[in-house]
């Protein structure tokens, strides 16, 4: 079996990893991939600039399977996985229908609540006046680029000073490009993240996880991809799962189908638990970064296999199983991150590791070292029995890796439990 992951960074190089440790012993090529996915993943370089190339590519190549990785591919022009179906390759992500349901905030919302599955109330607003009246003085406030902005267009404002900061950045300087802001029900409570591998009415809840946002331990400072992850089936109880699944998961599958949207591939659900119930606050068409991260080493069988039936429309959960223990995921970030990004810092220590995984997502090779490239740099995952003996490893492992101004955070997986 030959399959092509599309994306670079760190969570491609999870999903790879993965997908080559599956019984099947697939071969695995990615675009545009990285230098350490093609190198240290042996993953095939793909020879190609843009989507109509890379599809040609595929074609030539007797490419079985493409799996979506980023989410900005699956609504570009018409769509990797309408572009695949044309071109005859079985492709594990949604068509470009089904990638509104993370392109677009508002069509999201409105999903949420046509086929009444539990939210907060939210108003779309199409310029600064507009939202300065939704939010009408009601704070904290929840503000989202109604587009895509790579899991940085959304803030929590306080007060109308931090809301006016960012109605200015979004609909003013345009800071993420043309588009709508959603102005939403600020709803608190612990955040938990669930996927599911979906293939049109039938799907599969994979093993939760909880990502860490903020830059600063203590959940301080500003927002960021994602400083770290924990993922384990222990996260929610049976009983919570189960809520989870009959108001939110089982629903949303249902109106996919509804509105024929035709959904193939990962689907992520980022939930608020409140004193009501789980609620959700939005969707992604593809794996969450960094909980794929953490997701994945739990995760055993035949991934490959699973994803092409998948993409043929035959979800055969049997060929997968879970590690029932912890995964904890520590990202380390380069100088500046989020307001600026330093690159070229070379990295030490990487040689030390060796109890945990190494995922890399901003790196470069600068002679026979790996230096920085940016944003997030590194991600080092561990796992254990207990969440304590996950963390403990995860942190043990990940202070082994330095950089000149690396920025890691102490507290992924200690807090919020």
């Amino acid at each position: 079996m030959k399959i092509c992951v599309v994306g670079k960074g760190g969570r491609e190089h999870a999903l790879i990893r993965s997908l080559r440790e599956s019984e099947s012993s697939p071969e695995v090529f990615c675009f545009p991939g990285s230098e350490a996915i093609h190198e240290l993943e042996g993953a095939g370089k793909v020879e190609a600039h843009d989507l109509d190339s890379l599809i040609a590519w595929m074609s030539e190549n007797s490419i079985d399977l493409c799996v979506a990785g980023e989410e900005s591919y699956l609504v570009t022009g018409e769509g990797l996985a309408n572009r695949c179906q044309t071109a005859g390759i079985p492709c594990w992500g949604p068509p470009f229908t089904g990638a509104q349901m993370e392109a677009s905030k508002e069509f999201a919302k409105e999903f949420m609540l046509r086929h009444k599955i539990p939210t907060g109330g939210a108003t779309g607003c199409a310029d600064f006046e507009e939202a300065q009246a939704a939010i009408a003085g009601n704070y904290p406030t929840v503000l989202k680029f109604d587009g895509l902005a790579a899991g940085k267009g959304v803030a929590v404002c306080p007060d109308k000073a931090s809301a006016d900061e960012f109605l200015d950045e979004v609909l003013v300087q345009r800071r993420f490009g043309d588009g709508r802001l959603l102005v939403e029900e600020f709803l608190e409570g612990p955040e938990i993240s669930i996927f599911a591998a979906v293939s049109g009415p039938d799907y599969l809840i994979l093993t939760p996880a909880r990502d860490y946002k903020r830059i600063g331990e203590g959940d301080e400072g500003p927002n960021t991809g994602g400083m770290g992850a924990v993922a384990s089936r222990q996260l929610a109880d049976p009983e919570l799962m189960k809520r989870i699944d009959e108001e939110i998961v089982k629903p949303t599958v249902a109106g996919l189908e509804k509105d024929e949207l035709n959904y193939v591939g990962f689907l992520y659900f980022g939930l608020m638990l409140t004193k009501d119930g789980p609620k959700i606050i939005e969707y992604n068409c593809r794996f969450g970064d960094p909980e794929c991260q953490a997701v994945m080493p739990l995760l055993s069988g035949d991934l490959a296999t699973f994803c092409l039936e998948g993409a043929k429309g035959n979800l055969k959960p049997e060929l997968l199983s879970f590690n029932e223990g912890w995964s904890v995921c520590c990202i380390l970030a380069s100088a500046g991150y989020p307001e600026s990004s330093r690159a070229g810092d070379v990295i030490s220590g990487l040689d030390a590791v060796d109890d945990a995984r190494i995922y890399h997502a901003g790196t470069k090779k600068v002679g026979d070292d790996w230096a920085t490239n940016g944003g997030r740099v590194l991600a080092v995952v561990a796992g254990g029995d207990t969440r304590e003996e996950a963390v403990e490893k995860a942190h043990a492992e990940a202070a082994k890796v330095d950089f000149p101004g690396s920025q890691r955070r102490a507290d992924i997986g200690r807090m919020h439990f």
